[in-house]
């Protein structure tokens, strides 16, 4: 095995369109650091991507990312095992019927679908650079999936990103969804000149367990409606994270290989930048 092969971290692998990425990156011969939630699906679903690998390799390690402080231990789990990174998948993410808080005062669905993949990207930023030290410009990429559910809302209320006194399902999700673009989109400005690159996608309604935990209203509104199998939800994301045209630019927004117009408010560069800033403020406020 070259010791020049590729590392990706992919949050969110024990199910759906995580795992598919996972399954397509060790059938292109990487090795794979992937993340679950539930220790049964986490066991499955590392079995199932290792029948995969055509000369890559896959490890499940357990975090909830709607913590800060398990991000920030993921990032260091992470960093015990690799010294570069070529590409972060942040997959995980999903929706909730009820403002529920986290042990660390946060909303958890703001928490999960942002504030703790916004850590741990902070967290493995190191690991992206030494991988970009030595790359070809755009081969080190972040990804985000993200939805089209990321153009319905309002636009993230920068007093209230967590949307506490105005709580809704539908419109925590939408929040969420619109801070994985934003994000993108700041990690482009970020990050411009150091090789690494950032994109979010919209999959599209797939068939995977995201849907279990929504709402009752959504969960009516979504049953019947035409849903992608998980490849070709999958598919997007796993363009954007090998092909050779997602290298050549940064911060964009795509659905079905192809750039899709984000909530206007991605294309607003002080709310680009303001975004950032409240979004530090809170992981901070969790770390002191």
């Amino acid at each position: 095995m070259s010791d020049r092969q590729k590392v990706a971290v992919v949050t969110g692998a024990s199910s759906g369109i995580g795992k598919e990425v996972a399954k397509a990156l060790v059938g292109a011969g990487w090795r794979v650091i992937a993340t679950g939630r539930d220790p049964a699906r986490m066991a499955s679903a590392e079995a199932e991507i290792a029948a995969a690998a055509e000369g890559g390799s896959v490890e499940m390690l357990r975090a909830d990312l709607s913590l800060i402080a398990e991000a920030d231990r993921l990032a260091q789990d992470v960093a015990a095992r690799t010294d570069r990174l070529d590409l972060l998948v942040n997959n995980a993410g999903g929706m909730t019927d009820r403002l529920e808080m986290t042990g660390e005062g946060l909303e958890a669905n703001f928490a999960g679908n942002h504030l703790g993949p916004f850590a741990l990207t902070q967290g493995l930023e190191p690991l992206l650079r030494a991988a970009a030290a030595d790359a070809p410009a755009g081969a080190t990429r972040i990804v985000m999936t993200a939805s089209d559910a990321s153009e319905m809302g309002l636009p993230v209320d920068f007093a209230d990103m967590q949307n506490l006194t105005r709580f809704n399902p539908g419109l925590a999700y939408c929040t969420g969804k619109l801070a994985n673009v934003l994000f993108a989109r700041a990690l482009a400005s970020r990050l411009d000149g150091s090789g690494i690159v950032a994109h979010a996608m919209a999959p599209g309604a797939t068939d995977t367990p995201f849907f279990d935990n929504a709402p009752a209203e959504t969960r009516v509104h979504t049953e019947k409606l035409a849903k992608l199998t998980v490849a070709e939800g999958a598919d997007t994301l796993i363009w954007l994270a090998l092909g050779d045209e997602a290298g050549r630019s940064s911060g964009g927004y795509w659905e079905k290989r192809a750039p899709r117009a984000p909530h206007p408010q991605v294309d607003d560069a002080e709310a680009v930048a303001r975004f950032w800033q409240e979004s530090e403020k809170l992981v901070d406020g969790v770390r002191g």
